[in-house]
């Protein structure tokens, strides 16, 4: 059986990374992440085509002209990360359900090219207020960063309407239940 994509996109600090962990680890949906191609070098114990695809720049950037990815994008300056379409493809034949934590850009190219194959999630906070207060709080980012998230979660915010479902996180145990209930009912269908 063919499997199915799920797509996650929020603006930074909504709590996407943490319900597509919650929806990975602590619920029965079968979700794996697709091996992505990066240009940073192996860290540790890490295996070409285990963790990632290592490529060089070159590679990477002729992957890029030969229109390979589903996305990518420069994550760090000379860091560049993307999803390798043949590798997506390669998992859904395999019958995998793939899950894809993504920026709003990357997500929608996805959706695109995968059509009613893929559920595209939009995590979204309640306010920018709110993003702003839970951005303060993790107390990782001088002001001027949280600005320019800031100013990124009011572009980001203005896709919303063109992904599959909406959820609103101002409260993340709800969210995760609600993000786990699409899910299942999705990959059901």
């Amino acid at each position: 059986m063919q499997g199915k994509l799920i797509i996650c996109a929020a603006p930074s600090g909504s709590g996407k990374s943490t319900i597509v962990k919650y929806l990975q680890e602590e619920t029965d949906l079968d979700l794996r992440f697709s091996v992505s191609a990066t240009t940073r070098p192996p860290r540790g114990d890490e295996t070409d085509g285990e963790q990632y695809f290592f490529l060089s720049q070159a590679q990477f950037d002729e992957h890029v002209r030969g229109g390979d990815f589903v996305e990518y994008e420069e994550v760090y300056p000379g860091k560049f990360y993307g999803t390798l379409k043949s590798q997506v493809d390669k998992q859904l034949a395999d019958g995998q359900n793939i899950i894809f934590d993504v920026d709003v850009k990357g997500a929608l190219n996805i959706k695109k090219i995968y059509g009613k194959q893929a559920l595209s999630l939009f995590i979204q906070p309640p306010s920018v207020e709110e993003l702003r207060r839970r951005l303060e709080g993790r107390g990782t980012d001088a002001p001027e960063i949280i600005e320019e998230r800031l100013r990124k979660a009011e572009y980001e915010l203005s896709f919303a309407s063109q992904f599959d479902e909406i959820i609103i996180n101002d409260n993340l145990q709800v969210a995760e239940v609600e993000a786990e209930s699409l899910v299942s009912d999705f990959l059901q269908e």
